[in-house]
């Protein structure tokens, strides 16, 4: 028989999220692979599943990922969890998906609750478009860069947050990205989730007096775009100027008189007008 991996969603805190399917595949797996084994016998033991259980985790990727791999080629099915939601998705389950992928072997993805779309939608903010960053780094000047990369994303932005580092990642919100709406998602699917909205100065104010506990997800509001932020030329060139910048840099005429005429929001008739003294 063919050995396969298969990559399974389990749930990020209520137990009954979990699908049939996953715990169908990992009954007839072999082995299963876990983040974190004290945390992963506990939801194996209550749906009395009864599997060899072994680590694999940012510590032991090479060590653990080969061995995997030499498991798979034996004809074994791998079973693939992680602490909580999607293997892949901020944690090590990326590397040896890449490595199956490397030595074409089989493997499957048995979806499962995620932190961050759960999130989103009961944000309450925009889900039409929304770009997911992960962890932010713990380090606070490597945090501000990233954040100062971001400011300008017109996207819904999705992090995960440890509750200690939540009132000085606030902070640094509203130093770079100002008082916009945003949601501290916590504890999700749990007992105790709460989704508290409200800006960024507003937030910082509750948690100033709230102990904060659990996991976190953090949906913040895009940027909203200004009439300066659309204009992709400089406001003291001229039209005449605009055009033979762009045909200086390769274009054809006709085609740098239409990107003049859309970049400032005329008719390609008036640029026209305006070019014909000129020897352009």
């Amino acid at each position: 028989m063919r050995g396969k991996l298969y990559v399974c969603g389990t749930p990020i805190g209520n137990l009954e999220d979990i699908t049939y399917r996953v715990l169908s595949t990992l009954k007839v797996c072999d082995v299963i692979y876990a983040e974190d084994t004290r945390h992963s016998i506990k939801l194996l033991n209550h749906f009395d599943i009864k599997k060899p259980l072994h680590s694999y985790h940012e510590h032991n990727l090479v060590t653990a990922g080969l061995e995997i791999i030499e498991k798979i080629k034996s004809g074994q099915q791998v079973g693939l969890i992680s602490d909580a939601g999607m293997p892949g998705i901020s944690d090590p389950g990326e590397n040896i998906i890449k490595l199956c992928i490397e030595n074409e072997l089989d493997f499957e993805v048995i979806p499962g609750v995620t932190a961050f779309t759960t999130a989103l939608v009961g944000s309450g903010l925009d889900t039409s478009r929304f770009v997911f960053e992960g962890f932010l780094s713990r380090d606070k000047r490597q945090k501000k860069k990233m954040l100062e990369r971001l400011k300008k994303e017109t996207r819904t932005l999705l992090f995960y947050e440890s509750p200690h580092r939540l009132k000085d990642t606030l902070k640094h919100l509203l130093e770079i990205f100002g008082d916009r709406k945003m949601v501290v998602a916590r504890e999700l699917t749990k007992k105790f989730e709460t989704y508290q909205r409200g800006s960024v100065s507003e937030l910082i104010r509750f948690y100033a007096e709230t102990e904060v506990k659990g996991e976190i997800v953090l949906v913040i509001e895009g940027y909203e775009e200004t009439d300066a932020d659309r204009i992709t030329y400089d406001p003291e060139e001229s039209v005449i100027e605009h055009v033979r910048r762009y045909m200086e840099e390769g274009n054809p005429r006709k085609e740098a008189l239409k990107r003049v005429a859309v970049e400032r929001n005329m008719k390609k008739s008036e640029v026209y007008a305006l070019l014909i003294d000129e020897e352009l």
